[in-house]
């Protein structure tokens, strides 16, 4: 909505707005009718002129910024006066624009504070879906199998912030579903497109040009034909960009390009063509450590990142561990036609000591190669304990690398009882087994040790 008193400038600006690619205009000359206008029309940004008669702008600016402090104001004024401007803004405008600049001064300001608007409008929405504790629609999620709070509480962000069409950055260690996220928020958009999936991990610039925005007949040797880009498959849905890390800096600046004008440039093309489809990047990498090392570009990494959302690793959850084996093994056993065999706690127990820094992924592959080799009707432990103890033979990194004194042998006992224990949740079997030791041995131990404290 746009409102000054002189209709010459009114007409000006609706012409030259609607340049601009702004057409959803109202006008208002007469400033006594803005109040009751805005109470039966829903408006998103408002631009102000600050010298009117009836009624000022500044006076008009206190009121609306009082009965509808959610419209950001942009304030119009003839000349730049710095106290008028710091006066409107304490009034609660949201910027404001001289009378006679290039338009694309009020157009770009605009932009932006609609942007703001809507970015608080989905916190707001965030905020009610993290109180109500709700999901919308849970079938968007079920191929994730999970009771944890973090993980729910990500499954409430990605069904708030789905339907925009901003980036969204997905982050977290190898193997913890990063694409099942990004799968799920592709559900949840309702967007009528395909979610098209592009591993960047070994592209360099020329192959990332092609894989996404194609080329025409003739751009290169060997080009004999056509070829559509995976943006362009991805009209209408998404496009999910696997290992964004590991992409080249000549990538990274047409990447931004497309996230910053919705434009690419297929090769051969002296034409950018548009997209519509939303981009959801992942990575098991810290994007601020590449761009310390000056690997990876700063303000793509802001235009990346509008939306972020971070997996916690498997050893962060421990308790989804017996309900993804639950799921593991009976997948497994239908793959090899095996019937299902009996879980003892022992088994999960063991599992939920190992840090799988893998995470699910190699909790699946575990589970899949422990079906494969049982021959009874139980799975058995031992098979994780070895695969425990192989993880620690392999280990490299010394558990004493961060103590500038090294412990005595009375106090490394101490720690490795107390973390057998922690790690068996104080099942003092399981925490012998880890030990190699006798459970009677360790209870011995540990009542030496109440005894010596008590």
């Amino acid at each position: 909505m746009v409102v000054d008193d002189s209709e010459t400038v009114l007409l000006d600006i609706r012409s030259r707005l609607s340049d601009a690619g702004m057409e959803r205009l109202i006008t208002c000359k007469d400033s006594r009718q803005v109040m009751g206008m805005l109470s039966e029309h829903p408006v998103g940004i408002l631009v102000l002129d600050l010298v009117m008669p009836h009624i000022s702008g500044e006076d008009l600016l206190e009121q609306i910024s009082q009965g509808y402090p959610e419209i950001p104001i942009i304030i119009l004024t003839g000349t730049d006066d710095v106290d008028t401007a710091v006066r409107c803004m304490k009034l609660g405008a949201f910027d404001y624009v001289i009378k006679g600049e290039d338009i694309n001064r009020l157009a770009n300001t605009i932009r932006h504070g609609l942007k703001l608007r809507e970015l608080a409008r989905e916190n707001e929405r965030l905020m009610r879906r993290m109180q109500s504790h709700q999901l919308e629609n849970p079938r968007t999620f079920e191929g994730i199998i999970t009771e944890n709070g973090k993980m729910l509480s990500i499954f409430q962000y990605v069904e708030t912030v789905a339907p925009d069409p901003y980036p969204v950055l997905i982050t977290g260690e190898t193997g913890v579903g990063k694409e099942l996220i990004a799968g799920s928020l592709h559900k949840a958009s309702g967007r009528e497109g395909q979610m098209v999936p592009v591993n960047l991990a070994g592209l360099d610039d020329s192959m990332f040009s092609d894989t996404l925005f194609g080329h025409l007949r003739g751009a290169y040797t060997g080009a004999s034909d056509c070829r559509k880009g995976l943006i362009e498959e991805a009209v209408g849905g998404t496009l999910f960009l696997d290992e964004i890390g590991d992409l080249s800096h000549e990538s990274q600046v047409k990447l931004l390009r497309l996230l910053q004008e919705g434009e690419y440039l297929p090769l051969g093309c002296d034409k950018h063509r548009r997209t519509d489809a939303r981009i959801v990047a992942a990575t098991n990498r810290n994007l601020w450590e590449l761009y310390e090392d000056g690997k990876f570009r700063e303000d793509l990494i802001y235009r990346l990142k509008t939306h972020h959302i971070h997996i916690p690793p498997l050893r962060e959850r421990p308790g989804d561990i017996p309900l993804l084996t639950e799921f593991f093994v009976r997948e497994a056993c239908r793959k090899v036609k095996k019937e299902v065999p009996e879980v003892p706690a022992a088994f999960t127990a063991l599992l939920e000591t190992c840090p799988f820094p893998g995470n699910v992924r190699e909790l699946k592959s575990l589970i899949a190669d422990t079906v494969v080799r049982n021959r009874s009707g139980r799975l058995s432990p031992d098979i994780i304990e070895t695969y425990i103890t192989e993880m620690q033979e392999n280990e490299d990194i010394s558990p004493f690398d961060h103590m500038k004194k090294l412990p005595t042998l009375k106090q490394v006992a101490h720690m490795l009882i107390d973390e057998a224990m922690r790690r068996s949740g104080g099942k003092q079997i399981l925490a012998a087994k880890l030990l190699g030791t006798t459970q009677s041995t360790l209870s011995e131990r540990l009542k030496k040790r109440r005894e010596a404290s008590g």
